[in-house]
């Protein structure tokens, strides 16, 4: 896949390489944003509480 990915991009190895890290980027931020957003009233764990006396 990575292969895949590295041989699609357009330019040399530089251009690729700062193309790739915006890829993974703009990956990370869609999981931050969009589907953890998405997913978290799903979890069983949502109310969970830490006792400060122990």
């Amino acid at each position: 896949m990575y292969r895949w990915i590295w041989r699609h991009l357009p330019g040399g190895t530089a251009t690729r390489a700062a193309l790739s890290l915006l890829l993974a980027l703009a990956a990370c931020a869609l999981l931050l944003f969009v589907v953890f957003p998405a997913v978290e009233p799903h979890l069983p764990f949502s109310s969970v509480t830490v006792d400060p006396g122990r």
